[in-house]
């Protein structure tokens, strides 16, 4: 056998190498003599050949701005792309690439496209969606596209028509660093480095403020303590873009940032030249579509005057001065197939627009007349309505000239508040604008597709700007949409939406620190074309849709009295100087003002919502015990609930959340809610509930979360009431109201005080508080319907019908357990069959006879021990009779005592509380029993004198007044009193 397995297969010994199990990655047997390759086989290393190690040459440049060191790299990934670069601060590392395409451009303009993206793997994290996956973009990742897009756009040379296309990834993200100013950077840096036209490079640097303090690339943790969050981009000399969202920052300091950002920007520049030396390619011929200048003076010459004409007459308006413009095209037309001047045909749409553009801004600078006929600081007539939506939460319409945009308010749970995927900032946002832009609103048929780069941007520009004037989360902890609408657009629809959904706030009661109004500023400049520096400039306020096309920027600035909120600046040319900028804000204060007057005119105080038919959000606090039977197996009971009323129910941390479509829909889900859970009883209180036991003296109701009351016979009606049978019975819900609580702490419901009462029907109820477990609920209202005070609160707590002493709160949830249990006179009993008495055997109020006295006076002279017990009963007898002979001080009160230790509490302002050892008072024989008194010691509180001698009888009767002291409490806590002997 060994023989045999020593053997090899000879025609197996010639198999190739890549054949073995060996080359396959196994392990053979018997040392890899199976057959496959012999122990003396060449090994793989020795026959395959060694790959050589290739060198990726890299550049890097490294420099530091503000408390970060920051770093450019090249040649490492990504190079393919035309430019490619990798740029890190901290462990935040983001890659850009840029590209263009071979061919002509054959369109009119310029097809850029800037894509960035962020994947969870930068964080370490795997999507949480289905496919585990990322998806469509994200607002955020729309956001900072549009934040690299707009600074690199007007650097592009005129007449460069190739598509563009920009992408941005994060590589990693220590979520330290914001990442989206590190991918701007790192594009201009890519542009610079590819073959593409470019007039870079730019910085883009983001500038925040603490306690006054400017801060240079903040962190995200300092973002949040910022009252600023600017992001500036310029090139050496001039700016190009502006974001900024503050809280209500003046013009004076948001000049001091623009002042402080503008030389920390152009710190970027340097390496982003030194990179592009070192590693840049050389940049390519692409061919310009440019227009002929013989081409412009032709269609000037024929255009040139009815443009101006058009323009001249205010009368038109946008969509009549349009088909103006159209009829004076078609003519040029008209007049160039005559000539069959294909050449100019070509670009005729283009050249009859430059020639308005000349027109429109010649008579501005030249005239400071306007297309529309206003003054260059003047703003369009305003109409501003609220409430034009009743049944919703807040609503408004917003007008300004033709520019007009409906803007509706929404409030919800906190459940309802959007969820991010980001890699930086908030997990949620609890406000949200959303910001449509529909195709009639300009005339025109389109398509309604997804997200809108545009759309999604004039969104968050006036998100931004209201989002600082909100109250913070624990004065308004709901989830606030805004759906902004535009009806008609002609000019800044953003502003509009900003002065829009301000008024709607207002209007759904949300108690704003002000109105928040926006304006849009334009710029036409004059530029001298040998130095191509500005020579003149006119400031235009409140442009109309033709002046932001045909003018320089538009510069969006929106805030409130107080100062800026939000700022979005974008322009044409390559850049604008930081002093005209800066001059702009002037004219955009004054503007804003106007607009605010009018805006206060309409609203200017959060409407009340008691008095409407809207829809209704209320928050109730439980304990999360409380919440988990109110949601039910599975949340069966909280889907039936939604159901059956249409409501919206959400559960958080002993938070219940129910959105309402009115406030009987909100009626009916406070009622199932109260009815599974409960509430806070309150005195006074209307409570629903079911009858589950009947007996003689009463019936007993489950109600409020299933807590019993009782409901005695006497409070059924106002008419008498013999069987009570008659009034309820098992399993009947009826409406009860909460009376108080009886001497064993039960809670005492009235039938008959839900029912109309008779003038001569009086319910001087004085009762304790009843301790029950804690809730609260508390529906959010405007600041109108809050009181100012506590004393204004606990004005409505008097009216209640509660004996109130130094003790009370007046509120049953908030009261405290007395020091001592009162008993009432059934325990009384309780006690003397405790203590071995027979309370069926009670003495009757008539005095006993004397000859029974004799008899029971000769029975005890015959016992020593008998006549002395007879001797101590009879001194107590005079004692007593001497009591009642001496008419008490102050009748119904007790007299003042001169002791400095034993204390007299008057009998109408007494009760259990105040009831202390020593303390003397008078008192009311309720009852006689064989061993002792009933008392009743006012204030619905009964306590017990015991008889000294055994057997004794006593001269008492049912009502006498006595001085009594009390001496001790009984071990079931009931007073036990002494007879105090008047000196």
């Amino acid at each position: 056998m060994a023989a045999i397995a020593s053997r090899g297969n000879p025609l197996l010994k010639s198999l190739p190498l890549f054949l073995t199990w060996r080359s396959l990655r196994y392990r053979t047997i018997c040392s890899g003599s199976l057959g496959f390759a012999s122990s003396s086989s060449p090994s793989i290393s020795e026959q395959l050949p060694v790959p050589g190690t290739k060198v990726l040459e890299t550049f890097k440049e490294e420099f530091e701005i503000g408390s970060h060191v920051i770093t450019l790299e090249t040649g490492k990934v990504a190079r393919f792309a035309n430019g490619a670069v990798v740029m890190a601060m901290d462990e935040t590392r983001v890659l850009s690439t840029v590209a263009s395409s071979k061919g002509e451009g054959a369109l009119d303009f310029l097809p850029l496209t800037v894509d960035y993206q962020e994947k969870q793997f930068a964080q370490g994290v795997i999507p949480t969606t289905f496919m585990r996956r990322e998806g469509a973009p994200k607002e955020r990742e729309l956001l900072c596209g549009r934040l690299i897009d707009r600074p690199i756009r007007p650097l592009f040379p005129a007449g460069f028509y190739h598509e563009v296309q920009v992408m941005a990834s994060v590589l990693s993200s220590d979520g330290k660093q914001d990442p989206d100013v590190m991918a701007a950077n790192a594009t201009s840096a890519a542009l610079m480095l590819s073959d593409i036209p470019w007039g870079g490079p730019i910085g883009v640097i983001r500038i925040g403020r603490i306690s006054g303090q400017f801060i240079v690339n903040p962190s995200m943790d300092e973002l949040s303590l910022s009252d600023l969050n600017l992001v500036y981009a310029c090139t050496k000399d001039k700016t190009l873009m502006m974001d900024v969202q503050a809280r209500e920052i003046s013009e004076k300091d948001l000049e001091a940032a623009l002042r402080l950002a503008h030389p920390e920007a152009v710190r970027y520049l340097e390496p982003q030249l030194r990179l592009a030396a070192r590693a840049g390619k050389s940049k390519k011929e692409y061919k310009l579509s440019m227009v002929s200048d013989a081409t412009i003076e032709k269609v000037r010459n024929l255009a040139e005057a009815p443009i101006e004409a058009v323009f001249t007459d205010h009368t038109y308006g946008k969509f009549e001065r349009g088909e103006a413009l159209d009829l004076i095209t078609k003519n040029v037309k008209r007049a160039l197939q005559e000539e069959c001047d294909e050449e100019s045909l070509k670009v005729l749409p283009k050249v009859v627009d430059t020639v308005r553009k000349e027109v429109v801004r010649r008579r501005i600078i030249a005239e400071g007349l306007r297309v529309d006929g206003r003054q260059l600081d003047e703003v369009r007539p305003l109409y501003c309505e609220s409430g034009n939506l009743p049944i919703l939460h807040g609503s408004s319409l917003f007008s300004r000239g033709d520019t007009q945009v409906l803007c509706t308010v929404t409030l919800g749970s906190r459940g309802d508040a959007q969820r991010l995927a980001s890699l930086v900032g908030p997990s949620t946002k609890r406000f949200m604008l959303h910001y449509s832009f529909p195709p009639f609103s300009i005339n025109e048929v389109g398509k309604r597709v997804g997200l809108n780069r545009r759309e999604v941007g004039h969104g968050t520009l006036a998100e931004k700007a209201l989002l600082a004037v909100l109250p913070p989360e624990e004065k308004l902890p709901f989830t606030v949409r805004i759906n902004s609408e535009v009806m008609a657009s002609d000019g800044s629809t953003s502003m509009a939406t900003v002065c829009g959904g301000s008024m709607a706030l207002m209007d759904a009661g949300i108690p704003l620190r002000g109105h928040v109004a926006g304006v849009s500023v334009g710029l036409v400049s004059e530029v001298d074309p040998s130095t191509n520096t500005i020579k003149d400039y006119r400031i235009v306020t409140d442009i109309l849709g033709l002046e932001d096309h045909l003018g320089d920027m538009d510069f969006k600035i929106a805030g409130t009295r107080n100062g800026i909120t939000a700022v979005q600046l974008d322009i044409k040319p390559a850049g604008i100087p930081l002093d005209i900028i800066c001059e702009c804000l002037e004219p955009a204060l004054r503007g804003r003002l106007q607009i605010l007057d009018r805006m206060e005119q309409e609203i200017n105080a959060p409407r009340p919502q008691h008095d409407r038919n809207s829809p209704r959000i209320a928050m109730l606090k439980f304990s999360n015990d409380s919440l988990r039977r109110l949601i039910g197996p599975m949340g069966s009971l909280k889907r039936k609930i939604e159901e059956e009323t249409g409501a919206r129910i959400s559960v958080s941390d002993e938070t219940l959340t129910i959105v309402a479509k009115n406030q009987s829909v909100m009626d009916k889900v406070q009622e199932k809610v109260d009815f599974i859970v409960g509430r806070e009883i309150e005195i006074g209180g209307i409570y629903k509930g079911v009858v589950t036991t009947v007996k003689e003296y009463g019936a007993f109701v489950e109600f409020n979360g299933g807590q019993q009351g009782l409901l005695h016979i006497s409070e059924l009606s106002h008419e008498p009431v013999i069987h009570i049978t008659d009034m309820v019975s098992v399993g009947q819900q009826i409406s009860l109201m909460c009376i108080g609580r009886d001497v064993r702490g039960n809670i005492k419901l009235s039938l008959k005080a839900t029912l109309p009462r008779r003038d001569s029907d009086t319910n001087d109820v004085v009762e304790e508080p009843i301790p029950v477990t804690k809730q609260a609920s508390s529906v959010w209202e405007s600041i109108g319907n809050v009181p100012d005070s506590e004393e204004e609160q606990n004005s409505d707590l008097e009216k209640l019908p509660i004996a109130k002493d130094e003790n009370s709160e007046g509120s049953l949830g908030t009261s405290k357990t007395p020091s001592f249990l009162i008993r009432s006179a059934a325990e009384c009993d309780e006690e003397e069959k405790s203590a071995g008495f027979d309370p069926s055997s009670e003495s009757t109020s008539e005095p006993q006879s004397v000859s029974g006295s004799d008899k029971k006076l000769k029975s005890s002279l015959s016992d020593p021990k008998k006549q002395k017990k007879l001797k101590a009963s009879l001194s107590d007898k005079r004692k007593l009779k001497k009591l009642k002979a001496t008419p008490l001080k102050n009748s119904g009160s007790a007299s003042s005592v001169n002791s400095p230790t034993d204390t007299e509490v008057p009998k109408t302002c007494f009760n259990e509380k105040k009831l202390k050892l020593g303390m003397k008072l008078n008192a009311k024989v309720n009852q006689i029993r064989k061993r002792g008194l009933v008392l009743d010691l006012g204030g619905g509180i009964q306590g017990m004198y015991r008889f000294e001698g055994d057997n004794s009888e006593r001269d008492f009767e049912v009502g006498d007044e006595l001085h009594v002291v009390c001496s001790s409490f009984s071990t079931k806590g009931i007073p036990v009193m002494s007879l105090v002997e008047d000196e």
